[in-house]
């Protein structure tokens, strides 16, 4: 037998043998609560406590209580950030050199984060800690975020005991694909009854937090919570959204300046700091028209409604673990993942999976809407001018590696094991050194082994030595960083850094800048050609440390050649079957329909007079849906929100069995003849001029059989809109390879990313 060794004595019988019990596992004494609260694209001017003008009382209710770090670096993206987070390791280490969509076939790229590379919930887990992730995930490879795939790097199998989230980059706030624990959950309720994620979210933290007090006062927690807010789509009450009307109106140049002004004169940034100038691709607020200001400004307040919603409900949890004698003794650390998202694009985005599908976006289409921004029929984001602003007073903006995309706010708030109250820290931090921190702080050692497998030497180191001391050595004197072929070295106070664009595959061609970041932290004095000797330097050392953590080879290829490298985890077929009410099909492992011949059949048997959904996929930012409604038989595309192709006929079906059927024939690339067939016979035809070429998808909307997704494809019904009759089955067959346009998605890449 195996285990831990018996600690009793065991004789021939009971009376001559001493039991013994395995101590139970319990955290040192006074270990703290830990909650790691990440915001999704925040940038470093957007809180309150960071210069910002939006109104986030809740987090600078926490600074004022706590700590300001305000030289707090990530590595320019979601993923990667969040995985060394929870690992201590950079994200090459991790397998993390892009998000899980972007894998490819090399060890620093592959999104399979190795079991030796042990998880914070792992090891606190493993120290009595209760442990749970609530909120966004996105560091399950993507071709097992599905129902059919194995759990092991699902939050469960990386030693997390409950999970309450989604899996993907971004979702629908008001229609997310939740997951709970290892298995997909429907809404509590719908956006018509004023469901909204973040507070589902915060009720869930509450939820977790009281069932755990109702059993275990002592047990400490480890809260992993992850917002939506505020990558897109910004998304919030209307309430929320009525409440910044107007506020904005003044434009991003006046906004960043009056940042700046705030960013200096609260301490927040060194007084010797320049405001970085607005790029030239930015255009200046005064050189737009009153209607495109009118639009921007509206796109901003979004923003700043989704940001002050979560803020709000932050401040729920807050209260509560006051109430319930828990905050004193919570570590509480609030940070973004990146900098500012510029995937909104130089006028601002209604749909993002249009950019995807090349769906173009009028100004006059934007000016139509403009009352939806915001609401849960857009999946908006605002123009690139307003990311130039919430970066203030840096450069560029996420993905990139110039400080716009990696320098992020951080607060840390633990009454009970700091001292200091509302005070700023310079000292350079990198997220990786957030995970020796916190097992600094709860008096607990990094083991040598988890679950069998020997691990790796830990990458971050505590910078807990700073929580008493403004003046502290910093802990850390070089890190590399690398997005995209976007490469920098810090070493000691100076940042050797380059630009790399999507597609480019020269990199030796790359003109590497060089800054003195104490002196000059927003990178506007390049010392290049006064410091040749130290910037070579510099980069020799950047080469070196990118051999050492899985950065090579470096790449910057456009989308389409990852998709087309990769294999499939489920292998493609030419017939898939559907039952009805199973949970809905990831897009990433359903039926792709996209630019190939394809049949949907469906085999009903009728009682009553049938309607309802046959079976959908998407939603009304993008998709398809066979349904039946007051005896018409409708095929609807919905063409990334932007048009709708609509087929019907009159159907009068006697009880019985019936095969009904959609039936695209394609003629040309993304493009076809849509057929309606009842029992065979040809009912109904017309041309389909434009069938979604890449994503019918961004936010997790999947494929479902007898019943709607919580934001039906097109406004025909309301969901769930089930159907009324009985599916015994809907098959789908498809024929022909499904054509990838490699120009037009390697120009995704470069706006997007």
């Amino acid at each position: 037998m195996t285990g831990e060794p018996f600690g009793g004595t065991i004789g021939r019988y009971v009376t001559e043998s001493v039991p013994w019990w395995p101590p139970a596992q319990r955290a040192p004494d006074g270990a703290p609560n830990i909650v790691m609260l990440v915001l999704d694209d925040v940038g470093f001017a957007q809180l309150g406590c960071f210069g910002s003008d939006l109104r986030t009382p809740t987090f600078d209710a926490l600074a004022a209580g706590g700590l300001r770090y305000t030289n707090f670096h990530t590595t320019a993206l979601c993923s990667p950030t969040r995985a060394g987070l929870l690992t201590g390791r950079n994200h090459h280490s991790n397998g993390m050199g892009r998000v899980i969509e972007l894998a490819t076939g090399f060890p620093g790229y592959n999104a399979r984060i190795p079991k030796s590379n042990g998880f914070l919930s792992e090891i606190l887990a493993g120290n009595g800690y209760a442990t749970w992730a609530v909120g966004k995930w996105h560091l399950t490879p993507e071709d097992e975020c599905h129902l059919a795939a194995t759990r092991e790097r699902w939050p469960l199998g990386r030693g997390f005991e409950r999970f309450y989230g989604f899996f993907g980059g971004e979702t629908n706030q008001f229609a997310p694909a939740l997951i709970a624990d290892n298995h997909q959950v429907a809404l509590p309720r719908g956006s018509d009854d004023g469901y909204h994620l973040t507070e589902d979210l915060i009720d869930r933290c509450i939820e977790l937090v009281g069932d755990l007090r109702a059993i275990d006062t002592l047990k400490p927690f480890f809260l992993y919570l992850c917002f939506g807010a505020c990558h897109s789509p910004h998304q919030a009450p209307r309430p929320w959204l009525d409440s910044y009307a107007g506020q904005f109106d003044q434009g991003w140049d006046v906004w960043r300046e009056g940042t700046f002004a705030r960013q200096v004169a609260e301490g927040t940034i060194p007084a010797h700091t320049r405001l970085s100038p607005r790029p030239d691709w930015v255009p200046a607020w005064d050189s737009l028209s009153r209607d495109q200001q009118r639009l921007y400004a509206r796109y901003m307040e979004a923003f700043a409604a989704f940001l002050s919603h979560c803020d709000h409900h932050v401040g729920r949890l807050v209260d509560f673990l006051a109430a319930q004698g828990e905050l004193d003794n919570t570590l509480f650390l609030v940070l973004s993942d990146n900098g500012a998202s510029s995937e909104g694009g130089v006028g601002g985005s209604l749909n993002d999976v249009r950019l995807w599908n090349l769906v173009p976006t009028t100004l006059e289409e934007q000016l139509a809407r403009i009352d939806e921004i915001g609401g849960p029929r857009c999946h908006n984001n605002y123009p690139w001018g307003w990311t130039v602003a919430g970066n203030t007073p840096f450069r560029r903006w996420k993905r990139e590696v110039h400080e716009g995309g990696v320098a992020d706010p951080l607060l840390v708030h633990w009454p009970r094991g700091i001292a200091a109250r509302d005070q700023v820290r310079r000292q350079y931090v990198h997220c990786i050194d957030l995970f020796s921190t916190i097992l600094d702080a709860a008096g607990i050692a990094a083991p040598a082994v988890i679950d069998g497998v020997e691990q790796s030497p830990i990458e971050g180191v505590s910078f807990a030595s700073t929580f008493g001391s403004a003046d502290g050595a910093e802990v850390r004197d070089t890190q590399y960083y690398e997005m995209f072929g976007c490469r920098a070295l810090y070493q000691r106070g100076w940042k050797a850094v380059t630009y790399h664009p999507v597609m480019n595959q020269d990199f030796d061609s790359d003109r590497w800048e060089l800054y003195n970041v104490v002196d000059d932290p927003s990178e506007c004095n390049d010392l290049a050609a006064a410091e040749p000797s130290r910037l070579q330097a510099m980069i020799e050392r950047w080469w070196d440390e990118a051999k050492r953590h899985n950065v090579l080879p470096l790449d910057a290829r456009p989308l389409s050649d990852l998709v087309l490298d990769r294999p499939r985890s489920v292998p493609p077929r030419s017939r898939y079957v559907y039952l009805p009410d199973t949970s809905a099909v990831p897009e990433a492992v359903a039926v792709n329909v996209r630019n190939r011949w394809h049949r949907i059949t469906a085999y009903i048997v009728v009682t009553d007079p049938p309607q309802g959904v046959l079976i959908a996929q998407g939603s009304l930012l993008g998709g398809w849906s066979l349904f039946i409604k007051d005896s018409v038989l409708r095929y609807v595309h919905n063409l990334a929100g932007y048009e709708q192709h609509v087929i019907e006929a009159t159907v009068d079906l006697d009880a019985g069995r019936h095969e009904l059927a959609f039936t695209f024939i394609r003629d040309g690339d993304h493009r076809g003849t849509g057929v309606l067939s009842v029992d065979g016979q040809r009912v109904a035809g017309a041309r389909i001029p434009a069938f979604t070429p890449l994503r019918f998808s961004l936010t997790g909307a999947g494929l479902t059989c007898g019943y709607s997704g919580e934001l039906p494809v097109c406004d025909d019904y309301r969901a769930p809109f089930r159907f009324t009759g009985s599916i015994e089955r809907v098959v789908v067959e498809v024929d022909g390879e499904p054509f990838l346009d490699p120009e037009g998605e390697a120009q995704v890449a470069v706006e997007t990313q």
